[in-house]
């Protein structure tokens, strides 16, 4: 795994420090500003119900949607029937700097993480752009994230991710399992008083591809 910036050989990339720290306060606050239009939600799992212990929100013209009738992309709020705030301008240049793709992210999911959530394994596999890769920004606390491989039985490995680090799954590793196994509460100070401790993570999918890319 390497943690200067350049991917590895199945196309993972972190990309440490990425945002300077007066960029990630303003990106911070431009985010949770948005919030107050599209408020975080608890999802639940498909099968069972179960809620998540990560609460979630969407900007952009899609947004990643999970109930029990299943995984998918809407482009409205599911609590409040409102389309999806903008993304931030400062994602999408993100996005065309490091991402690599002729087009731009179509949905941004905003997961909050407290300091007692987690995100088990799982492959974000649920966009038609299926090569297209998947960018991430983490902001307030550190977490430990945990990536394994194609199969769910993988060997795993594992890293600690700051505020400002950006992650990259490109090649074979944006169809690899991934998580997130804790938080490592007040490691940062970014975030404001209701959102500490915490984490804000900021993942970018391309979920269709107008040029029948795969």
């Amino acid at each position: 795994m390497n943690t200067d910036g350049t991917p590895d050989a199945t196309g993972f990339r972190l990309l440490p420090g990425w945002f300077s720290r007066d960029a990630q306060a303003a990106l911070a606050d431009e985010v949770i500003a948005l919030i107050g239009t599209a408020p975080l939600y608890r999802p639940c799992m498909p099968r069972t119900g179960r809620p998540l212990s990560v609460r979630m929100t969407n900007l952009g013209p899609l947004g990643w949607i999970s109930d029990q009738t299943g995984y998918r992309y809407e482009d409205r709020h599911p609590v409040t029937g409102a389309p999806w705030p903008a993304m931030p301008q400062a994602l999408l240049d993100l996005w065309a700097a490091i991402s690599g793709w002729p087009d731009p992210p179509q949905a941004c999911l905003v997961n909050f993480y407290g300091p007692d959530a987690r995100l088990g394994l799982h492959v974000d596999a649920d966009e038609s752009a299926k090569t297209a890769p998947v960018v991430s920004v983490s902001l307030g606390d550190r977490a430990r994230f945990r990536l394994g491989g194609p199969g769910r039985k993988d060997p795993t490995r594992s890293l600690v991710l700051s505020s400002g680090d950006v992650v990259v799954l490109g090649g074979t590793s944006r169809r690899f399992h991934h998580g997130v196994d804790r938080i490592y509460p007040g490691t940062s100070t970014l975030l404001p008083q209701n959102y500490t401790p915490g984490r804000i993570n900021l993942t970018l999918r391309r979920v269709s591809d107008p040029d029948g890319r795969e």
